[in-house]
């Protein structure tokens, strides 16, 4: 794809974490230039990874913007999952103005593409009805492009292509834009978004969205 030079030149720096990097340095980063981040949350319908609550302190004590993912199990129930993730973000302190919410979707499973996407349709309206949050879709290029993410267009992506230059990734379908790229994964994951924290902030957490 083509992307907007001037969009290139405002690349927004992130990190997304889970219970696999233990204690995170979440000062040191936001000192590096980091501004953005999301820790896992949950997966499936009972599991909640251990340093969520920390990690969501931490990102926000390092006045960065704060991201919750939950990582799909598409076999198992949609809104159970998504009521799962939800309490799971409100025990920890609840959404702010701004915040950011992804579903991880990089699993099938063992099912169909059209259960996993209709899996995933499932839970994103829930998410979005009932947390005031529209979800980013984490993925990959092979996995959308197998039909796993059909119909949700209207979510922003975010995607992991490691392979290809920081900003400058293929946009697989349904999508016609990127919104967040992880580049890298080694150390650590590393993301960028095209645009500014006021634009990044946009696609977030409003309160009067909550029903």
């Amino acid at each position: 794809m083509s992307i907007n030079s001037d969009k290139v030149k405002r690349l927004l720096l992130g990190i997304d974490v889970s219970n696999w990097q233990g204690t995170v340095d979440w000062a040191g980063h936001a000192e590096t230039g980091v501004s953005f981040a999301f820790a896992k949350t949950t997966e499936g319908g009972d599991y909640v990874d251990k340093w969520f609550a920390r990690n969501w302190n931490g990102m926000r004590e390092s006045w960065m913007v704060c991201g919750a993912y939950h990582f799909a199990r598409p076999k198992g129930d949609p809104i159970e999952q998504a009521r799962h993730f939800l309490r799971t973000i409100e025990k920890a302190g609840g959404l702010r103005r701004g915040d950011l919410v992804a579903l991880d979707l990089e699993t099938n499973d063992g099912a169909r593409p059209e259960r996993v996407a209709r899996f995933a349709r499932r839970w994103c309206h829930h998410v979005e009805r009932h947390g005031g949050v529209r979800p980013f879709i984490y993925t990959f290029h092979a996995f959308a492009n197998g039909g796993h993410c059909a119909g949700l267009a209207e979510y922003p992506l975010w995607i992991a292509s490691p392979a290809k230059p920081r900003g400058r990734p293929d946009v697989p379908r349904p999508w016609n834009d990127w919104t967040i790229h992880q580049y890298s994964n080694s150390p650590i994951d590393r993301n960028v978004f095209h645009g500014t924290r006021k634009e990044l902030t946009k696609l977030g957490y409003r309160p009067s969205r909550r029903r």
